[in-house]
């Protein structure tokens, strides 16, 4: 015989899977925990639907920053060609995530570069990070980004969740 899931009392059950017993206060306790499962399916469901491309994109932005973070923690600075103290790195982009969105998401426009002084003093010390992409990736590289810099990208909210979770999945195997 089983339990009640509230009160622990021995009851028959009138179907398999039949977990609270008759009694008016289990009754509440059942009623109680459907009303806040079905709460919190409605609440995801909401959510979900509320959530602008915006909210999606940051959100993506955060988790392909961390994976650019993983991939080059024993690169050194891209602009500066310092070893990266711990804490210090930031993931900088060649060509700025906010004017070029085409590139916002491209492993080889964003590289490690030293949060402090390259990436925030110095405005992402440009002139030295492209001469650091020449020569770590070559002026084909560098050639074929700035040939598709200037194309507008629209993202769609499908797009961004599978670049959260190839990304998500690439850092989960990196470590």
């Amino acid at each position: 015989m089983p339990r009640c899931k509230n009160c622990k009392e021995k009851f028959e059950p009138i179907r398999f899977n039949h977990k609270y017993c008759l009694n008016d206060e289990c009754i509440r306790a059942f009623v109680a925990e459907v009303k806040e499962k079905t709460w919190k399916q409605t609440k995801t469901r909401m959510k979900n639907e509320l959530e602008t491309v915006q909210d999606i994109v940051k959100a993506a932005q955060i988790v392909f920053n961390k994976y650019i973070r993983e991939r080059d923690k024993n690169e050194t600075c891209i602009s500066c060609g310092k070893p990266i103290r711990k804490g210090n790195m930031d993931a900088g982009h060649l060509w700025s995530a906010g004017g070029h969105s085409n590139l916002r998401f491209n492993e080889f426009n964003v590289n490690a570069q030293c949060s402090r002084p390259c990436n925030k003093d110095k405005s992402g010390d440009i002139n030295n990070y492209r001469l650091g992409f020449i020569k770590r990736y070559g002026e084909d590289k560098l050639s074929e980004l700035d040939s598709i810099a200037h194309i507008e990208r629209k993202f769609t909210k499908d797009e961004l969740k599978e670049i959260i979770k190839k990304y998500k999945d690439l850092v989960r195997d990196m470590k």
